[in-house]
């Protein structure tokens, strides 16, 4: 079986570019032949690849003219499956990671100010998504979504209307072996040793960049408001905002129990030394990191705008709040703060561990490949 993947640009702190390289050696484990089609790509493992780069200035430019070239070169290549990350009217089966961008708009409105939202409105970039998320969806060549979440499938059919044998909820798949409760004994120590972090302090971390889709803002006025006094957040990421959210953490009176650790390649250290994971987005299809989280023995608090509080067991594995609710958050923080500082704490990880053993990288990949061969063999 020859699949084309496409994913267009690489970011090696991504979530989706995790999902597409565990995805890739999921199924060339297989025996699929996987090609890489993208602008470039790093350690991508043992994928052939397809350089698609044409020239670019500006995103809109870039996004449209990739999504040309990649769609004249996969015409002419021979696979027998095109499976695209990006919205491509050429692809047979689209995994939508990237949730939908109507919803998106809908959700980040909520936010805005009456000037951005009609920036929004005017944009030249968000019009050519929108126009090439229905032409995607509208698309005779479509055989299958993948969905990564319930909500994504959700609202797929709430704003597109494709039938329901067409949208297939497969989860992100998850490291058991990397990812497990023991990163806390071998990591959790140095780590805050070199954070100045004390041993008792309850760490909430957060994990991935672009903090204001995340809600880093929010999480930084739910601190402020904790009862807990010695707690810290710990941000992984990059972004442009970072600065701002730095003196947006001074004027709450929590500057010192902010840190912020930049982007990192191995993430499993910072899962070891934390307590809790966190995470406020305004809108997320389903975060790899709270899927690690789980699965490193993290309760976790997100919000009802993220696919992953489809795993949350409330308040059992942790807790679901609106994305814009940071007294709701601060409750919420304070609460599994209690919780992991009484005698069920052991009782907490473990049940949070056990929330996620299904969703291994294996059983992804054997998800993947049914639905490819059921697709070619025109079951779907």
């Amino acid at each position: 079986m020859k699949i084309a993947v496409v994913r267009q640009r690489y970011n090696p702190y991504g979530g989706a570019e995790r999902f597409v390289a565990r995805a890739l050696a999921a199924l060339e484990k297989q025996g699929a032949e996987v090609t890489l089609v993208a602008r470039e790509w790093k350690d991508g493992g043992a994928a052939r690849t397809l350089k698609v780069d044409p020239f670019y200035v500006g995103r809109l430019w870039r996004d449209r003219g990739f999504a040309r070239a990649a769609c004249a070169r996969l015409a002419t290549a021979g696979f027998d499956l095109v499976q695209s990350h990006e919205r491509l009217a050429c692809c047979d089966i689209y995994r939508a990671g990237d949730g939908v961008h109507r919803q998106w708009l809908e959700n980040r409105a909520r936010a805005a100010g009456a000037l951005a939202r009609l920036a929004d409105t005017l944009s030249p970039y968000h019009r050519y998504v929108l126009d090439a998320e229905a032409a995607l969806f509208a698309s005779p060549r479509l055989k299958a979504v993948i969905c990564n979440s319930r909500m994504v499938r959700d609202e797929i059919q709430k704003w597109f209307g494709l039938p329901e044998e067409k949208l297939h909820v497969v989860y992100n798949g998850v490291d058991l072996d990397a990812f497990v409760p023991e990163l806390r004994e071998t990591h959790r120590a140095r780590v805050r040793a070199s954070l100045g972090v004390p041993e008792a302090a309850k760490v909430f971390l957060h994990v991935g960049s672009g903090f204001a889709r995340k809600g880093v803002g929010t999480v930084i006025a739910a601190l402020a408001q904790l009862a807990d006094r010695d707690a810290r957040l710990v941000v992984v990421g990059t972004d442009r905002a970072e600065n701002a959210l730095r003196a947006a953490a001074a004027r709450a009176g929590v500057a010192a129990r902010v840190h912020f650790a930049g982007g990192q390649e191995d993430v499993k250290p910072w899962y070891g030394a934390a307590d809790c994971f966190v995470l406020a987005t305004l809108y997320d299809p389903f975060p790899n990191a709270a899927l690690e989280a789980l699965a490193s023995g993290l309760p976790v608090i997100v919000t009802r705008q993220c696919g992953a509080a489809e795993l949350v067991k409330q308040g059992i594995t942790g807790r679901v709040v609106d994305a814009l609710d940071a007294g709701a958050l601060a409750q919420a923080m304070d609460d599994l703060a209690a919780r992991l500082s009484g005698e069920l704490r052991d009782d907490l990880r473990e049940d949070a561990r056990a929330s996620v053993t299904h969703l291994g990288l294996d059983a992804m990949g054997e998800r993947l490949i049914a639905l490819y061969s059921a697709v070619l063999e025109g079951k779907t």
